[in-house]
């Protein structure tokens, strides 16, 4: 399947590159950005490998010697972070309302549902409608702009008024809105959809708060369709110690809703089909380090991988500075 990454040069300027998953990687000609390519693309009514094929492949990229030297970017930037819409879904796989279930009974009768459950049991029941039908919408949430997003081997910065950091291992969608307003989805990747699960389990509402966090994408852009089943593993690694480390499940056998019907309730909205903007938008997951005790600290690493994605998704937890926040008059 064919994957389209950024990738630093020794220059530091990023180059796009195309690659099998098997053999070498190679630049893109002619272009800087997978920005660039994939307007391109929508421009002359071809596909992204068409594009590339007819833009051609110049010098060879070693993705493993740029992994371990920090060179892999995101893998689409836009010139305006600004532009850039990340949000996402929760809900949307089998087994992922445990674990939510869990952190929101204390707030609510134990004889009674919780929200999270009669979410989950929704998708269950209408999530994968058939096709041209509209299913259930889902849980949504926003985290942000461009400025969220960091790369594999960047830090993931957690607020210094934050009560929690920890990992949501996804995978995400990247889409391109093309001049009258259609969603193009340029491709998947692995993502680490960083939240802060204390200041959620506090109060349900609080969620849109817990959500507006750094969050991480994998270097690979995988082209194409998603396979129904996905399997990972998510790992924690504190130092010489791997502290956790679980599989996860994917793909639209894994989950309440099928990927259709959560692209329709999040392009449903005329604002999120802006000419020119990009949008990423996180799938969901059932797994989660929180749900199984763990108090991930500054310097702890985690670490996604997923077939048939080549590339781990490695990113360190850090803590910002607690800075005063003023507010002025004009």
């Amino acid at each position: 399947m064919l994957r389209v990454l950024q990738v630093r040069d020794g220059a530091g300027q990023l180059q796009v590159v195309a690659w099998d998953g098997q053999g070498d990687a190679r630049v893109v000609r002619g272009v800087s950005s997978t920005y660039e390519l994939a307007t391109q693309a929508i421009a002359e009514g071809q596909t992204l490998q068409q594009r590339i094929d007819a833009a051609g492949l110049g010098d060879t990229v070693n993705l493993r010697k740029a992994a371990a030297e920090g060179q892999l970017g995101l893998p689409v930037t836009h010139p305006d972070p600004a532009h850039f819409i990340v949000a996402g879904t929760g809900l949307t796989h089998l087994g992922s309302a445990d674990g939510r279930d869990k952190m929101h009974k204390a707030a609510q009768s134990a004889e009674k549902p919780t929200d999270s459950m009669r979410m989950f049991l929704m998708g269950v029941e209408g999530g994968k409608p058939k096709p041209g039908e509209v299913g259930v919408q889902p849980e949504w949430f926003y985290k942000g702009n461009g400025a969220q997003l960091r790369a594999t081997g960047e830090d993931l910065v957690s607020p210094a008024f934050a009560l929690d950091g920890g990992e949501e291992p996804e995978l995400a969608a990247i889409y391109l809105i093309g001049p009258d307003g259609t969603p193009f989805r340029l491709g998947f990747c692995l993502a680490n959809e960083f939240s802060d699960h204390v200041t959620e389990k506090g109060n349900y509402l609080w969620l849109a708060h817990s959500k507006l966090r750094h969050a991480s994408l994998g270097a690979e852009l995988l082209v194409g369709d998603l396979p129904d089943h996905v399997e990972g593993t998510s790992r924690v690694r504190r130092g010489d110690r791997v502290i956790f480390e679980k599989p996860f499940l994917s793909g639209e056998a894994n989950m309440s809703h099928t990927i259709a019907n959560l692209e329709h309730h999040n392009f449903k909205y005329e604002l999120f089909r802006q000419p020119g903007d990009l949008h990423v938008h996180f799938f969901g997951t059932a797994t989660l380090s929180f749900s199984e005790g763990i108090k991930t600290e500054a310097g702890d690493v985690f670490e996604i991988s997923a077939a048939p994605f080549k590339l781990t998704l490695v990113n360190r937890l850090a803590v910002a500075d607690d800075k005063p926040l003023a507010i002025k008059k004009l």
